[in-house]
C-alpha cells in the first residue's frame, strides 16, 4: 500500500472515530471514488481539531470529502478537485458549506464546517469536479446529528 494511502486512512480514522453515528459513504463514477462523511465536530480530539484549524463544538458538524482516481491494480491516486457542498434540513432550509483543501504529502481532502442542532437530519448535496475531468460528479449523503 502506498504511504499516502496509510496517511489518508489514518486521518479519516482520526476524524471519524469513535463516532458510531457518523455517515460514511463513497460514490464511484467515471473512474473516480468520492469518499464523503459528516460527523459532529465535538467528537474530534482537541489535538486533531487544533492541527486542522477546526472548531470543536456540540453545535458544529464537519464534512470530509476526498477524491481518488481509480487506477487498476493500485489503491488509486488522490486528486485535487473543485468541491461544492450544501446541506438541507427537513424544513427545507439550505445552507452552503464552504470547503477548504487540506494537503498532507500525497493525500488531498476537503473539509467544511456547519452548524447543527439536536436531532436534526441534514441532506448533503455534493458537486465534485476532479482536476482534468470533463464534468462534475453529483452525489450526497444524509446524516442525523445528536447533541449530548
Amino acid at each position: 500500500m502506498k504511504p499516502w494511502i496509510h496517511h489518508l486512512l489514518a486521518v479519516l480514522l482520526c476524524l471519524a472515530l469513535p463516532i458510531t453515528a457518523s455517515a460514511e459513504n463513497s460514490t464511484r463514477e467515471a473512474g473516480y471514488a468520492i469518499h464523503h462523511n459528516a460527523i459532529p465536530s465535538a467528537m474530534l480530539s482537541p489535538e486533531i481539531a487544533s492541527r486542522y484549524g477546526l472548531v470543536r463544538s456540540k453545535y458544529r458538524g464537519l464534512l470530509n470529502v476526498s477524491v481518488i482516481r481509480e487506477i487498476p491494480g493500485t489503491h488509486g491516486e488522490a486528486v485535487a478537485a473543485r468541491v461544492e457542498a450544501s446541506a438541507r434540513n427537513l424544513a427545507g432550509r439550505v445552507m452552503k458549506i464552504p470547503m477548504r483543501e487540506v494537503r498532507e504529502g500525497d493525500a488531498i481532502y476537503y473539509l467544511g464546517e456547519f452548524p447543527i442542532v439536536n436531532g436534526e437530519t441534514l441532506d448533503f448535496s455534493l458537486k465534485v469536479q476532479p482536476a482534468g475531468a470533463r464534468k462534475a460528479i453529483e452525489t450526497g449523503l444524509q446524516q442525523q446529528f445528536f447533541i449530548d
